[in-house]
């Protein structure tokens, strides 16, 4: 074992010494998790550690971690093989069968839906992000040594199976785990909140006028402009009578990288005419600089 993969794992058995010392704090990212979501993973990839948090009714609580490999490059990627990490929010799609796959890729795999919303907002390229397990005939991999995957050693991802969701999953990828006081968080969930229920109550409402005020002069989805996607959403207004609008599974979490940047996940039921439509979406939403809170991107699933 080299000394890289050494370093790593000592810094790997403090952890929970240090999570001792962290008792008056909480992860930083995570404001609201739903009962529908039991556990979350929080990648902190200057450490190579994954860490399990999970909703018990005392808080959000540090369960487990286990050493992780990342992209041989680094973090923040940009552009498809460039072998790094992507920064941000992800969540798991499926389980795939490594059966029929290079033995690189160990038990298991689960592919990330990487590029998310936000990382086409940002023009980010490439595809094939997965937390997938390592060759059983080789030996640890050093802490960067991947394309751009996170890896785990197969017993330690065989651990996690029972927990990993499909389309449920958050899996927060970030440059290092942060903290904060759960007061600070509260203040801004309830901000969220009540933002979020403004866009609900708008939309119920066919408000057209709250409803594209909340979101970002500089909006941009599926290559459309604020200009362009008012206009959109004016003719969806106009198509249909919206009787009510529930929003259920609320997911809220802070975007690691991105300073002031928050994700709002939930299952939207949207009954118009008498039929009910539930789809998931997210909102990405960010505080601009008149203290209201404003939509810069959004994403389905």
């Amino acid at each position: 074992m080299n000394g890289i993969v050494l370093a790593a794992r000592f810094a790997f058995f403090l952890l929970p010494v240090l999570c001792v010392a962290q008792e008056a704090v909480v992860p930083a990212y995570v404001l609201e998790i739903p009962e529908s979501v039991s556990d979350v993973l929080i990648a902190d990839t200057n450490s190579a550690t994954l860490h399990r948090f999970g909703r018990t009714a005392s808080g959000i609580v540090d369960i487990d971690q286990r050493y992780m490999s990342i992209g041989l490059n680094g973090v923040g990627k940009q552009r498809a093989w460039d072998r790094k990490t992507p920064l941000g929010v992800y969540f798991i799609t499926e389980q795939l069968d490594t059966s029929n796959l290079d033995a690189k890729y160990g038990v298991a795999a689960y592919p990330l839906d990487y590029p998310n919303a936000w990382d086409e907002r940002k023009q980010r390229t490439g595809d094939g992000i997965w937390l997938h397990g390592v060759d059983e005939n080789g030996s640890t991999r050093p802490p960067k040594d991947t394309d751009g995957c996170l890896a785990l050693p197969n017993d330690e991802l065989l651990s996690l199976a029972d927990t990993l969701e499909p389309l449920v999953t958050p899996v927060i990828v970030a440059r290092e785990l942060a903290w904060s006081a759960p007061d600070d968080l509260k203040r801004l969930r309830l901000e969220l909140r009540i933002a979020l229920d403004v866009w609900r109550q708008s939309l119920e409402e066919s408000d057209l006028h709250t409803y594209l005020s909340l979101y970002s002069d500089d909006f941009r989805h599926r290559g459309m402009d604020k200009a362009t996607w008012s206009s959109y959403r004016q003719g969806a207004f106009d198509a249909r009578d919206i009787e009510s609008v529930k929003l259920d599974d609320v997911l809220l979490i802070a975007d690691p990288e991105e300073p002031g940047l928050y994700l709002s996940r939930f299952t939207q039921e949207f009954v118009s005419d008498g039929a009910a439509v539930r789809t998931i979406k997210r909102l990405y939403w960010r505080r601009q600089e008149d203290k209201i809170w404003h939509i810069v991107a959004e994403g389905a699933g």
